[in-house]
C-alpha cells in the first residue's frame, strides 16, 4: 500500500473467493481497507474462464445496506424470495436497498465467456436499516453519457455538473461515474467537500495527483483530497469515481448483516434461521 501526501491510499486488489467461489478483485473489505465510512464492500469481477464465475452466487440474505451491481461485460440473473426476477445485461445497473431484508441470487450467464462488473455496498443509517426493501434497475440506454474530446463518462449515481443519473441515493449522497480517459489525456474533477471518495482502475493505467495507479488499483482519498487531476497511461484508461457522505456511526457486520449493535445482528440471525427474515416485500422499479 502506497502513500501520496499523507492522505492518499493506493491499494491493489486481492483475489478472493466469493459466493459458490467466484473470484472476484476486492479493495474495500480487506484488511487493507475494511471499511471506507459509507462504503462497506467493491467487488469486482472479471474473468473470460467461465471456470472462475459460472457458480455464481446462489440464494443468500442482505439486511441494513445498499448493494450497488453494475454490469459491464456479460449478464447476470437476478431472482428473490419476493418473486422478483431480473437480468442484468452490459451496461445495466441495478440499485438495491436490502434494508430491513433480502434473500436473494445473482447467476451469471456466459456471454462469450466474457463476464465483467462491480458490486458496492452502501451503509445505511442506523435510522434506515430496518426501512421497507427497494430497488432501480435500469438498462444501460437509461444512463446519461458525456462525450468529449478526452474522455466518455457515464452519470450511474447521483449528478455531474448539470447531468443527472436515473438512480439518486438521497441519505448517502452517492455519485457514481464510470470514466474511460484517451491515452495521455486528463480527467479533473472536484468531489463534494467532506466527502468520502474513491478511484477505481480497472482498465490500463496512470497518474492521480502525479503518483502511478496500476491496474486493479483503488486510490482512497481523504475527506480533504476533493480535487484531483488523473492522466491516463499510454493505453489509456478506464475507472470509476465514486464518492459519498460519511455516516460516522457504529458498524456491526457478521457477514452479509450490516448493523448498528451486535444485538440487531442476533436478531438478524434468529430471524433467518426461523424464515421471519423478510419483513416487508417490495419490487423491482424499471424503466
Amino acid at each position: 500500500m502506497n502513500t501520496l501526501a499523507n492522505s492518499v491510499r493506493i491499494i491493489p486488489a486481492t483475489a478472493v473467493p466469493e459466493g459458490a467461489g467466484v473470484i472476484v478483485h476486492r479493495t474495500i473489505g480487506t484488511a487493507a481497507l475494511r471499511n471506507y465510512d459509507p462504503f462497506l464492500l467493491l467487488d469486482h469481477i472479471s474473468s473470460d474462464n467461465p471456470n472462475d464465475y459460472i457458480a455464481g452466487f446462489p440464494s443468500h440474505p442482505h439486511r441494513g445496506f445498499i448493494t450497488f451491481t453494475y454490469m459491464l461485460d456479460g449478464y447476470m440473473q437476478h431472482q428473490d424470495s419476493m418473486g422478483n426476477t431480473g437480468n442484468l445485461e452490459p451496461g445495466s445497473a441495478q440499485w438495491m436497498k436490502a434494508a430491513s431484508g433480502v434473500i436473494h441470487s445473482e447467476m451469471p450467464k456466459q456471454e462469450n465467456g466474457l463476464l465483467r462488473g462491480f458490486q458496492l455496498w452502501i451503509n445505511l443509517p442506523a435510522i434506515n436499516k430496518m426501512d421497507h426493501p427497494e430497488y432501480q434497475e435500469f438498462p444501460a440506454t437509461a444512463f446519461p453519457v458525456i462525450e468529449t474530446a478526452d474522455y466518455r463518462l457515464k452519470v450511474l449515481i447521483g449528478r455531474f455538473g448539470d447531468t443527472v443519473a436515473p438512480i439518486q441515493d438521497d441519505l448517502t449522497q452517492v455519485t457514481y461515474f464510470d470514466v474511460q480517459l484517451q491515452p495521455g489525456q486528463h480527467f479533473q474533477h472536484q468531489l463534494p467537500a467532506q466527502n468520502t471518495s474513491f478511484v477505481y482502475v480497472f482498465e490500463g493505467n496512470g497518474q492521480f495527483n502525479g503518483q502511478a495507479v496500476a491496474l486493479h488499483s483503488l486510490v482512497a482519498m481523504a475527506t480533504d483530497d476533493n480535487i484531483f487531476d488523473f492522466v491516463a497511461g499510454e493505453q489509456g484508461a478506464r475507472f470509476i469515481v465514486v464518492s459519498g457522505k460519511p455516516l460516522h456511526e457504529p458498524i456491526v457486520q457478521y457477514g452479509p448483516f450490516v448493523m448498528s449493535t451486535r444485538e440487531q445482528i442476533d436478531e438478524a440471525l434468529q430471524d433467518y434461521q426461523s424464515n421471519q427474515f423478510v419483513r416487508d416485500k417490495a419490487w423491482i422499479k424499471r424503466k
